[in-house]
């Protein structure tokens, strides 16, 4: 059994950098165990599946190499890059259902629209592992899915060096920590790394799903709804966003370019 593999650098449009997702179409659904498996092999942050529904819809999974995840970004937007740009899709919005409800995605000249549900972080304590983890203290903490870590500047945010004897100890499941601050240039916004303690990838290059809990946060700081926004991992890679606060939703575009094309045998 031959199945086709895409891998596609998302929010960028360069190759080697942004995030790596792998994108695998299903004619119909495999065992879950198989799915995990090709996640696992593939060893990337995440491979997204599809299947296409017999509406125009499309049912799609995400998978890490541990485990199957609730909601995920750049392999979203890598999903759409190979359904507009590879697989002739002509409509002008992709729908997707997944375990976040309904995703919609649009291409809009050279980017990729990710429609994602809010996330607004609360107020919380930081457990005392994280802080022993982090050569740098922040100084406010939030979490919603993940913690959210405020820093002074976008300086301190690549001066973090994490610990990852003492964060791997913890399992914040399926969450991370995002580190961030105020971008130091008039063009960015504001500025972001995320570890997953316990992870095959412990730094995420680029986490679409972490600013659905970044653009509202920043958007009640900053008071505006519109953002260029820096996610400063070695790769690196550019996302625009837009809050809005009426439907709780964030809007998250980006750029993708394909790496490769190939297939699993099986």
């Amino acid at each position: 059994m031959k199945i086709e593999i895409y891998q596609i650098d998302t929010f960028t449009d360069k190759l080697f950098g942004g995030n790596p997702a792998a994108v695998c179409p299903l004619d119909e659904w495999l065992e879950d165990t198989v799915l995990q498996q090709i996640a696992a092999e593939n060893n990337l942050a995440e491979t997204a599946f599809f299947v296409k529904h017999p509406n125009n819809t499309f049912h799609l999974r995400w998978f890490t190499p541990e485990f199957e995840i609730d909601l995920c970004g750049h392999a979203t937007l890598a999903t759409a890059f190979v359904l507009f740009e590879e697989c002739g899709y002509s409509e002008n919005e992709i729908i997707f259902e997944t375990q976040s409800g309904v995703l919609n995605v649009r291409k809009v000249n050279d980017l990729f629209e990710l429609n994602f549900p809010a996330r607004p972080p609360k107020k919380s304590a930081l457990p005392q592992i994280i802080k022993d983890g982090l050569n740098l203290k922040p100084k406010e903490v939030w979490k919603a899915r993940d913690y959210l870590l405020l820093y002074d500047s976008e300086d301190d945010i690549r001066n973090i060096k994490p610990d990852t004897s003492i964060l791997n100890q913890i399992n914040i499941d399926p969450g991370g920590i995002i580190v961030t601050a105020k971008g130091h240039s008039r063009d960015v916004d504001f500025v972001s790394r995320l570890f997953t303690p316990q992870a095959s990838v412990f730094e995420d290059p680029v986490t679409g799903s972490a600013h659905c809990t970044l653009i509202p946060f920043w958007s009640e700081r900053l008071k505006k709804t519109k953002f260029r926004a820096l996610q400063i991992s070695e790769r690196g890679g550019t996302l625009f966003c837009e809050l809005d606060q009426e439907l709780e939703r964030v809007n998250i575009s980006g750029k993708a370019i394909k790496y490769l094309h190939g297939a699993i045998e099986i």
